[in-house]
C-alpha cells in the first residue's frame, strides 16, 4: 500500500513522479490508498506495511508536515 495525494501530481519534481511510478509497476504492485489525514493514513501503514509520503513540491517548497505535531509525533510512535 502507498499513501500519497496524487491530486497534487503536476507539481511533485520528477524523481518523485519516477519513484510513485515504480511503486506502481512492479511485480507486485502496490495499491494506492489516500484518506487525507496523515493519522488514518499511518495507522493504516503501521498495520499492514507500505509507504506514506508528502513531500515537497512546487507549491510547497518546504513540504507540508508540521514537524512539533505532526511528524514528531507519528515518527515518536512509529519509531
Amino acid at each position: 500500500i502507498y499513501s500519497v495525494n496524487e491530486g497534487n501530481t503536476k507539481y511533485w519534481h520528477p524523481w518523485f513522479s519516477a519513484y510513485v511510478d515504480s511503486l506502481k509497476h512492479r511485480k507486485e504492485p502496490y495499491r494506492a490508498r489516500y484518506i487525507g489525514s496523515m493519522v488514518a493514513d499511518v495507522h493504516r501503514t503501521i498495520l499492514y506495511g507500505g509507504v506514506f509520503c508528502y513531500p515537497d513540491d512546487a507549491k510547497n517548497t518546504s513540504g507540508k508536515l508540521r514537524y512539533l505535531y505532526e511528524a514528531a509525533p507519528m515518527a515518536f510512535i512509529v519509531e
